[in-house]
């Protein structure tokens, strides 16, 4: 059944907070894509946002950030004295230093109430807590936060070493765990609240998990023993790409690698713990990078750019018939962009994962004449574009003169004769044999520069600061693309 996604992330969404939040926004924005016949809500990873604002190198792999906690639920909850202040209203960027700022004495406020409500005995609330990975995120971050800041690495010893020993912490530092989970515990509960009326509206939440995690996480500083890392926890090698189509001396992401020997002695438990969380989030799961299944680009730590690396081979196999057994009602797909070698794509294959097709990449205006370069097949998902590409408008402005006109001339050929430039390249898209076609938001709308997302090899502002301030041109477009849509 051929379905049709929006890639919009939650942080995008219109609010009075400054950044999207899981509350009214969210079930506004599913009951417009449910009267759109949009079937897919692609979002990008929840996890607390690290280094540079970026949520692929997030402090958790399991964790979500509370900066998407909606403050206008928990007034509703009798857990805030008064109706939230608004703040970056109208904003069309997060600051997410300054949305912190202000939502945390509201956070806190929350904590407190919630004390003196429940005494910490709502069976929900005890259960979730009662999960091991919540109450160590909380020591992270109460330690974290102790320490100023820093990466967990340039912690004092007694905080970097406390996974190995868990000594008893002190009563300010224990206040603020209890603080963390309580957090986490608000987040789920909103998310699984959201994605619950999402399913019951006919809409799947493709989620997306990053191959590899964050330096600074609690994934790394109380797995240690999963990652090369020396005994001061620096990584000895780091993650990314070689030089490719982004960048001349390629990604140097500084994800620590994995110590894939471990990991198989370990019966791949930390993926089979980080996928088998994710699917209690998301219907659908996106790898991002899902070539590292295969072969991964391992650079060494003292190197200043990805030039210098190698590639090496990871089990992927034994990883993914891992994953299938202990969660058998997982659904992943992969991103398998880039060159790649053959060997990607028979693994990808072999588990009937859908691939991705990227518009941007597939349109080739070289020769005489524009041509689509990629497949037309089912088992994939086409795209205008990522998070990581140029909006479809930002592309076809940057285009030559004679590269539009061979654009419009392949167009013409397809039988998409009308309509604007924009119109036309939705519908081919939506026209392909593809089972999923999803198109970022803001494709739908029709902006240009001001709607990209982020532009990889590069950290921090404007990347991951995309934020709408209403749905008023959504609905617009999407009405004129439903019927396309629906008879897709």
């Amino acid at each position: 059944m051929k379905k049709t996604g929006i890639l919009m992330p939650v942080s995008a969404l219109p609010s009075t907070t400054g950044v999207g939040e899981l509350g009214r926004a969210s079930y506004q924005w599913i009951d417009i894509m449910k009267e759109n016949g949009v079937k897919i809500w692609q979002i990008l990873p929840l996890n607390p946002v690290g280094y540079g604002n970026s949520p692929y190198q997030p402090y958790s792999s399991c964790a979500g950030d509370e900066l998407y906690i909606s403050l206008d639920l928990l007034y509703d909850a009798g857990l805030l004295d008064k109706k939230p202040d608004t703040f970056r209203e109208n904003a069309k960027s997060v600051d997410y230093t300054a949305v912190r700022a202000f939502k945390e004495n509201y956070l806190r406020e929350a904590f407190e109430k919630f004390l003196v409500k429940n005494g910490n005995e709502e069976p929900a609330y005890k259960d979730f807590i009662s999960q091991e990975w919540v109450y160590t995120y909380g020591v992270f971050r109460a330690l974290k936060l102790r320490n100023k800041g820093a990466c967990w690495n340039e912690w004092k010893t007694e905080d970097k070493d406390w996974p190995n020993n868990r000594k008893p912490l002190t009563k300010d530092v224990e206040e603020e765990v209890r603080y963390q989970c309580f957090l986490q515990y608000i987040f789920f509960t909103q998310w699984m609240n959201v994605k619950k009326y999402a399913n019951e509206s006919g809409i799947e939440i493709m989620g997306d998990v990053p191959f590899y995690v964050g330096l600074d996480s609690v994934d790394v500083w109380s797995g240690k023993e999963n990652f090369l890392l020396d005994t001061d926890g620096r990584p000895v090698f780091i993650a990314g790409v070689p030089p490719d189509y982004f960048s001349a001396t390629g990604q140097r992401w500084g994800n620590p690698i994995y110590d894939w020997e471990y990991l198989k002695k370990n019966g791949y438990k930390f993926w089979v713990d980080r996928i088998g969380y994710s699917n209690k989030l998301f219907d659908i799961i996106r790898i991002d990078h899902f070539r590292a299944f295969d072969t991964f680009w391992k650079i060494p730590a003292s190197c200043p750019t990805a030039v210098d690396g190698e590639w090496i081979e990871a089990p992927g196999y034994e990883v993914i018939d891992t994953l299938n057994k202990e969660i058998p009602d997982v659904n992943l797909v992969a991103e398998d962009l880039g060159n790649l070698r053959p060997e990607v794509l028979e693994l990808k294959d072999h588990y009937h994962l859908k691939g991705m097709r990227i518009l941007l990449f597939s349109i080739d205006t070289n020769g005489k004449y524009a041509r689509d370069i990629s497949k037309d097949i089912e088992n994939i998902i086409f795209y205008t574009g990522t998070h990581d590409n140029d909006t479809l408008m930002q592309w076809y402005k940057g285009l030559t003169v004679a590269a539009k006109r061979k654009v419009r001339e392949f167009l013409k050929k397809q039988g998409i004769k009308s309509g604007s430039i924009k119109d036309r390249l939705l519908t081919y898209v939506l026209n392909s044999k593809a089972e999923y076609a999803i198109i970022p938001l803001a494709d739908i709308i029709g902006l240009g520069k001001e709607g990209h997302i982020n532009t990889p090899g590069t950290v921090g502002s404007p990347n991951w600061e995309w934020h709408m301030t209403d749905f008023k041109k959504a609905v617009e477009e999407l009405a004129r693309y439903k019927k396309l849509i629906i008879n897709r």
